[in-house]
């Protein structure tokens, strides 16, 4: 059944059968039998769910009416609340070029440009159990965002209400970031149990960890259960990473990473309006972890509607498995060690960056916990999607490499300027900022997972994850230790931006590119 549909009425200085005859020729429409229907695929429609139909009436005069009815089946699980109105706009443009299109072929003139792809659709069509897929997979990453950001939205308040030092919950950040080695596990039984089962295992973890920071009692059981939370929510971000990329058509991976970060943005974004709750008392963080707790009861629906990735049933029909020294084979090696190294470099800046953003407004610019939610708001929110957007359509255009180099110098030196800035410059770079990092990362998170085969895709990503991680526990620590001989956290966190620079320089230029190319083609089976 039709989800969507626009309609518009023609009229043709042309008799009956001259407008017939046009549609056929110009729109590609066929006449169903025993019917004065005319009908077919909507012209330039990228979704491959669109269908024109069209109804030609003779009028007294010898012209006629003709009237164009475009209809999309398109039905995104989770995010059919977004996509409805854009796949409505794009009928009605589609809509509106085929009638132009008539129109030309009528009085003899060039059709119409070809109506450009929207920057939320595909520009080649998804079937149905991508799109499940897809959505699946970005409904966990919107609540695994939402869970992995609470610690630092809220963090000065945790520090409050545990009486705890800003070197006691520096330490407790870098503690967390232990549960990569959990993650590792679970990335790699996912080249062996499949994608679709760890899943849903770390989400249920995920849920639990948070049910557990929300009534404990003191800072180390609060440090425990969100070295569990971070371990559940890497397992999360590389396994639901591999899932949209490898099922993705080719032509639409950075597409599909793209929507992905849009969705982990969007439950970022809700860990931000949710932040004042904060203020309501010592102990009112807790509501948010509770929150992210709770929402263990969209698990049955999101493993409905999610199918196990293609790559991966083929790859177990056939009894193949991978193996771990493929990473350092002579075709995947240097391309690892270039990804594992910028990954270390980059998170070097990017964890204190994060984690440490609220402290340092509040401690060092005097922001309360509303007038930091309005600010990441502001500068973040937005500006963030628009990265995204950004580098997803030209990493799709141009390379994920030039994307990966140009955004993440820009990212760095910019964010740089705002731990070193106040006033007015503080919110421009800020938002400038996360323009270029959202960009950067998508490039370089697809990256991650196109560069490798299907059989070891798990286990390389969440082997990059330690690099990051080790990269992020450094970053913490020397932003932490230099904070006080520097006179705060803005000079110390500012002095870690020289390693993604580094890595921006001299080690993302050696990527090598695979926009362009089929998946299987960049990343061959070995096995």
């Amino acid at each position: 059944m039709p989800h969507v549909h626009r309609r518009l009425l023609l009229h043709l200085d042309a008799p009956a059968d001259r407008a017939r005859e046009l549609l056929v020729d110009s729109l590609g429409l066929t006449a169903d039998d025993g019917t004065a229907v005319f009908g077919g695929p909507l012209p330039h429609d990228t979704t491959g769910q669109g269908t024109l139909q069209a109804v030609v009436e003779p009028s007294a005069d010898g012209t006629s009416a003709v009237t164009l009815e475009a209809r999309s089946t398109l039905r995104v699980p989770f995010f059919q609340w977004f996509f409805g109105p854009v796949v409505r706009v794009n009928l009605r443009r589609l809509i509106r070029h085929a009638g132009d299109t008539v129109e030309a072929a009528l009085s003899g003139d060039e059709p119409p440009p070809v109506p450009g792809t929207p920057t939320f659709l595909p520009a080649v069509p998804f079937d149905h159990d991508q799109i499940r897929l897809l959505a699946a997979v970005c409904a966990l990453g919107a609540v695994a965002s939402f869970g992995s950001a609470l610690f630092g939205q809220v963090g000065d308040s945790i520090r409050l209400s545990f009486h705890a030092s800003k070197a006691d919950l520096g330490g407790a950040l870098a503690i967390t970031r232990a549960g990569v080695l959990v993650a590792l596990v679970v990335g790699v039984a996912a080249d062996r149990r499949g994608r679709r089962r760890l899943l849903a295992i770390a989400f249920a973890g995920l849920c639990v960890s948070n049910a557990i920071a929300a009534v404990a009692p003191n800072l180390a059981i609060f440090t425990g259960s969100q070295l569990l939370t971070r371990a559940f929510v890497n397992a999360i971000v590389v396994v639901a990473g591999i899932a949209a990329i490898e099922d993705a058509p080719d032509g639409a991976r950075a597409f599909a990473a793209m929507m992905l970060g849009l969705s982990a943005g969007f439950g970022y974004g809700v860990s931000v309006v949710l932040l004042p709750l904060a203020d309501i008392g010592s102990d009112a963080w807790r509501i948010l972890f509770a929150v992210s707790a709770a929402s263990i009861v969209l698990l049955p629906a999101v493993m409905r509607a999610m199918p196990e990735t293609r790559r991966w049933r083929a790859l177990t029909a056939r009894g193949a498995r991978g193996r771990v020294s493929e990473l350092g084979s002579r075709s995947y090696g240097p391309r690892f060690l270039v990804l594992a190294v910028l990954a270390f470099l980059t998170s070097v800046f990017s964890a204190p960056s994060a984690q440490l953003t609220n402290t340092f407004l509040h401690d060092e610019r005097g922001f309360s916990n509303s007038a930091v939610a309005l600010f990441r708001t502001v500068t973040n929110g937005v500006p963030g999607l628009l990265g995204l957007v950004i580098g997803g359509r030209v990493a799709e255009t141009r390379g994920r490499r030039p994307v990966a180099v140009v955004a993440l110098a820009a990212a760095t030196a910019i964010q740089v300027v705002f731990f070193l800035s106040s006033g007015v410059l503080l919110w421009l770079a800020s938002t400038f900022a996360i323009v270029f990092a959202g960009a950067s990362t998508l490039a370089i998170g697809t990256l991650d997972a196109e560069l490798f085969p299907t059989e070891v895709r798990g286990t390389s990503n969440s082997l990059l994850l330690v690099c990051g991680v080790a990269g992020s526990v450094t970053g913490l620590l020397v932003a932490g230790f230099l904070s006080g001989p520097l006179g705060g956290f803005g000079p110390s966190i500012a002095l870690c931006g020289i390693a993604p620079m580094v890595g921006a320089l001299f080690f993302a230029p050696r990527l090598p590119e695979s926009a362009h190319r089929g998946l299987d083609d960049v990343s061959p089976s070995e096995v």
